[in-house]
């Protein structure tokens, strides 16, 4: 199995944005006539899409060159305009979703047959942060911190406000210099379980995360090894004809959960970083992007955008939901 080695000199950094989604749990309020348009192409509120706000993010940390879009082609539809004015080249389109572990195995290889010494940040496309240089002070922390852990990879914790069984877990560990180790991480726990993570300090996983390139390659060589050198098999034959053996392997791939299968488990070498009250929230569910509006609804510093991005807003898709329970109850 062969797997870039990076050459010694500047390491650049990289930004994977998540795009390929679903979000089946938000369809009750993002399916208008029929059609359901994946939330990462709605906005919140009237302004840029999540998607919109997910490449904003990212360009605080890396440049538009650097930065790589993983996208579905049933979706092409919402994306092809979205982007079109990014470079082609960095639109990397998934034949299907097969899970999140594939979705960031794919455009991880693109980043490092083009840069082998690549640092890379990862940002989904369904969150909104209301303090946006908190999160980049955060990011920026952890990504010079990659060297004094030696490499591997640091997630982003947000502190809890209640024992959420949707979201991963991180128990800190010993400090590692600026950032610290993890002793456990949990994908989705049970709601007991979660209480009793909340009680012992740990933090919710934002999905938020720096890594040396190769040291997650390596992630995924002890944890599913069997994905990776089908990926890399589909690299290692060249550009030629690139697209139809990745057609042809997302055909006979089953899906697999990024968190669960390569986080869970490796522990040893992640390491963590807290992010200070940023508001940070993952737009999931109904129920959370209810409860991300009512808090910009009390920020005075919040202003509803004037002019409306064309895409499905989220804000008047939850009051429709509202009348129509309403309405529904009479």
């Amino acid at each position: 199995m062969h797997m870039p080695h990076p050459a010694p000199g500047s390491r650049n950094t990289w930004a994977i944005v998540l795009a390929a989604g679903e979000g089946t749990r938000l369809r009750e309020l993002t399916s208008q006539g029929g059609l359901a348009r994946p939330k990462q192409y709605c906005s919140l509120d009237g302004g840029p899409t999540l998607l919109g706000e997910a490449l904003a993010r990212a360009a605080r940390i890396a440049p538009r060159r650097r930065t790589l879009v993983v996208v579905a082609e049933e979706h092409r539809a919402f994306w092809r305009r979205e982007l079109d004015e990014f470079p082609a080249e960095n639109i990397v389109v998934q034949p299907r979703n097969r899970g999140t572990a594939a979705g960031i195995l794919l455009p991880l290889l693109a980043v490092l047959e083009r840069d082998p010494a690549a640092r890379v940040a990862l940002f989904p496309s369904d969150h909104h942060v209301a303090r946006e240089e908190l999160l980049e002070f955060s990011l920026l922390l952890a990504l010079h911190s990659l060297e004094d852990a030696g490499g591997g990879l640091t997630l982003l914790g947000i502190r809890p406000d209640a024992p959420e069984t949707g979201y991963g877990w991180i128990v800190p560990g010993a400090r590692a210099g600026q950032v610290r180790c993890v002793a456990r991480f949990v994908e989705k726990p049970e709601a007991a379980l979660a209480e009793e993570l909340m009680a012992q300090g740990a933090v919710w996983n934002s999905f938020l995360f720096v890594t040396d390139g190769v040291a997650l390659l390596e992630l995924y060589e002890r944890r599913l090894p069997a994905l990776l050198a089908a990926f890399l098999a589909t690299f290692a034959a060249g550009p030629a004809g690139r697209a139809h053996r990745i057609e042809r392997l997302y055909e006979v791939l089953h899906a697999q959960d990024f968190s669960k299968e390569v986080l869970q488990g490796n522990e040893e070498r992640l390491r963590l970083e807290v992010v200070p009250a940023c508001g940070w929230t993952d737009l999931g569910t109904p129920a959370r992007v209810e409860a991300c509006l009512a808090t910009l609804a009390r920020d005075p510093r919040r202003l509803r955008r004037a002019q409306p991005s064309g895409s499905l807003d989220l804000s008047l898709a939850l009051a429709s939901l509202r009348a129509t329970r309403v309405m529904a109850s009479a």
